[in-house]
């Protein structure tokens, strides 16, 4: 049993030794964007209409991933700024679970076909789940 704990640990730290240049990467990548790409700036690109603010949502939402709590913010200002529901639900769909900036580093970690498969069904499903959310809240609301 120790010496599997053992094994682990040292297949873990290689693994971790060998994508922490890719990783500083993303993280600093990450990290510009999120200083360049305003909530100000997002609001400009929502016209009202369900389709194109999706589009717009989850456009920018996948190029500027981040944490959770982050597009809370982000979305609260966007809602009061007057942006859809379907804009700002695909934004922080996006936001969390696209991953654009990190598709190097998940091409290599995971494989091309699995980064693909679950890049194309987050994609999907931040459309199908923003215009769920917003006919569920319109019904509550």
């Amino acid at each position: 049993m120790l010496q599997k704990l053992k094994s682990a640990l040292k297949n873990a730290a290689k693994t971790l030794y060998v994508i922490s240049p890719m990783l500083l990467a993303v993280i600093g990548l990450v990290g510009l964007f999120k200083t360049f790409v305003t909530p100000q700036m997002l609001h400009t690109l929502f016209n009202g209409s369900a389709l194109h603010d999706m589009l717009m949502g989850v456009g920018f939402g996948g190029v500027s991933v981040g944490q959770p709590f982050l597009s809370y913010i982000i979305g609260g200002e966007l809602l009061d700024e007057g942006a859809s529901f379907y804009g700002v639900t695909a934004f922080i769909l996006a936001f969390v679970t696209l991953g654009v900036v990190q598709l190097p580093m998940e091409f290599s970690i995971f494989g091309f076909r699995f980064t693909l498969a679950r890049n194309l069904l987050s994609l999907i499903f931040a459309f199908l789940l923003s215009v769920a959310i917003t006919v569920t809240l319109r019904l509550f609301v």
